[in-house]
């Protein structure tokens, strides 16, 4: 069975979209840490980073980086902050969070709640800035 990722990917599961390409996406994380998180993945489902190619691993952290600039310029924060855990689904992913201070990083923190509108508002906000 295909990971909730891959489920996504094809249009089976909706998601706030920020961006794609032919190997790459990216969407908001619909339990964030902070406005603006967002999770990149390889469209390839592969369940541990380190299993991808060289060349997919390379490909996705340049992904990573052009969605990351895009948050900096949309999310009002120090940095954008990267997190790879992998645990809660069988499907590579970066966290990209944006930072006021490390702690904003901490997984443990509660997550925000957020509405629709919001969601909506803070993909078109990152996109515009692609």
């Amino acid at each position: 069975m295909a990971s909730i990722f891959s489920r996504i990917v094809a249009g089976e599961i909706p998601c706030y979209k920020i961006a794609e390409d032919d190997k790459y996406f990216a969407f908001l994380d619909i339990s964030p840490l902070q406005k603006g998180h967002t999770l990149v993945i390889p469209k390839r489902e592969v369940d541990y980073i380190f299993d991808l190619t060289d060349e997919e691993l390379a490909g996705l952290q340049v992904f990573a980086k052009k969605v990351a600039i895009a948050i900096k310029k949309a999310i009002p924060c120090v940095k954008v902050g990267q997190c790879v855990l992998g645990l809660e689904v069988p499907h590579a992913h970066i966290h990209l969070v944006p930072m006021q201070s490390e702690a904003d990083m901490r997984f443990t923190n509660p997550h925000l709640e957020l509405t629709t509108e919001e969601f909506l508002q803070i993909a078109a906000s990152i996109r515009k800035e692609l």
